[in-house]
């Protein structure tokens, strides 16, 4: 048998391809399992392609390195044809891993296939020499060769799927793996060159003149700038795709924060009058729909103009901040309380009847009548309430805020710190006492007034 060896720098070579190649690969699953649509329909055929083209590397460079004491050379179609059979293994490996789940029996006859189609790759490879004699393979590397190939095949499948999203380390994990494939290949390789055997006198069919030195500086640049560019795509990618996400999270907070500023009080966190009248408009289709009804409840601070002006906005705001807590603790998830002016509140109750109401408004009066403790200073106020109830009362928000605040403005008329149901009698009270507002404005204006004195019938007496 001709005596073989080896180039130990081109072994070196080989091994360092089929680990960058390995690491290369895994950054590429990632890109795959991620994209979407045609996106990932491409970053597959890449990484087929990647992945091929690095195990061909790998494999070919350890062809490089095979030497004979006789003239060696390649042919050029079944060395393109092995080419070509490795990126479709390593496609349909690639499309095995980033499905969704990964059973033990898929494992097994992926890997199996994968197997196959990397040793049939590298006895194709071989068959480009064209030796004549055909060598001899000894039965037992042959069939090891092909079990490791397949075991690689199996271990670098669980690797990736394992792999394929971000992980605590994922470099160190990735680099790891790498490592341990790069191995495996190259064991499968070298086993299965060790396993041929040359007759004396065995000719290279496909031998030529020169040496293999310029292919092996070709084959050697031209698979590494392939990984190093499908590496810097793949890193660059994921680095575009996270600064998205982060750029879509940093948007959907603002737009989050923004939101809350438009239909919310800034002070109370409360509904503002924005957000108020489209939940009741929500109620209004909701109980036209079910013939059901609600209670639109307007709510004013007593007192608390002369708190605000004597101890300071600061202390008014405190007060009103806890006041809102208060409110809220009263009512159901369902119900609205939202603040429509300084001290004004508006609170929504769905499905209430009037009884309901009344019950909900006693609550609301006697907790704002406890005293509130603001900056270890003990205040009090009152709250005035005036109700509407839907359909009764109104058929629109409009209607029914109009005669809500109606009926709050006679609570603070008779008294305060209480509550009352609108009753259409005091709108005429409202009008009649608009009308004589307006009537005395204008007599003013057109000095209409005119004094009248009466003399006493009462005789005066000088003291």
């Amino acid at each position: 048998m001709l005596t073989e060896f080896y180039d130990t720098n081109l072994v070196i070579i080989s091994l360092l391809v089929a680990m960058f190649a390995s690491y290369t690969a895994l950054n590429m699953v990632e890109r795959i399992n991620t994209a979407r649509g045609n996106s990932a329909q491409w970053w597959l055929l890449g990484g087929a392609v990647t992945l091929g083209v690095g195990i061909w590397s790998m494999h070919f460079i350890g062809m490089l390195a095979f030497r004979l004491p006789i003239p060696l050379g390649y042919d050029m179609a079944i060395t393109l044809l092995s080419l070509l059979l490795v990126i479709v293994v390593s496609g349909f490996a690639l499309r095995q891993v980033v499905q969704a789940s990964f059973s033990l029996s898929r494992l097994l006859i992926s890997a199996v296939l994968m197997g196959l189609g990397v040793a049939a790759m590298h006895y194709i490879g071989m068959a480009a020499m064209r030796m004549e004699p055909a060598p001899n393979y000894d039965t037992t590397l042959f069939s090891l060769s092909i079990l490791i190939a397949i075991g690689a095949s199996g271990a670098a499948l669980w690797i990736a799927f394992k792999l394929r999203q971000r992980v605590p380390h994922v470099m160190i994990a990735r680099a790891g793996a790498a490592l341990v494939m790069g191995v495996a290949i190259c064991g499968m390789h070298y086993t299965g060159m060790a396993a041929a055997q040359f007759p004396i006198g065995s000719v290279c069919g496909a031998a030529t003149d020169g040496n293999l030195d310029h292919l092996t500086i070709l084959v050697v640049m031209g698979a590494s700038s392939i990984l190093v560019i499908a590496l810097l795509v793949s890193i660059l990618d994921a680095r575009l795709e996270a600064r998205t996400a982060q750029l879509a999270q940093s948007l959907e907070k603002a737009n989050e924060e923004l939101l809350q500023q438009t239909l919310h009080d800034h002070l109370t966190r409360l509904p503002n009058r924005t957000l108020l009248e489209d939940r009741v408009n929500q109620a209004l289709y909701k109980s036209r729909r079910e013939q059901g009804s609600f209670a639109l409840m307007f709510i004013d601070v007593d007192g608390f103009k002369t708190i605000n002006d004597s101890l300071g906005h600061h202390v008014g705001d405190l007060l009103l901040v806890e006041a809102a807590a208060r409110l809220r603790k009263l009512l159901r998830a369902q119900d609205t309380v939202a603040r429509v002016g300084g001290d004004e509140f508006v609170v929504l109750l769905e499905g209430a009847a009037p009884e309901d109401a009344a019950t909900v408004a006693e609550k609301i009066v006697f907790a704002c009548s406890q005293p509130f403790n603001i900056n270890d200073r003990e205040l009090r106020i009152s709250a005035s309430l005036g109700i509407a109830i839907y359909p009764d009362n109104g058929q629109t928000y409009r209607e029914l805020a109009i005669n809500a605040d109606t009926a709050m403005y006679h609570t603070k008329r008779s008294g305060r710190n209480g509550f009352h149901f609108f009753e259409a009698s005091m709108h005429i009270n409202t009008q009649s006492r608009l009308d004589m507002m307006l009537d005395l404005g204008s007599a003013l204006d057109k000095k209409q007034f005119v004094l009248q004195y009466q003399p006493s019938s009462r005789p005066i007496t000088r003291a």
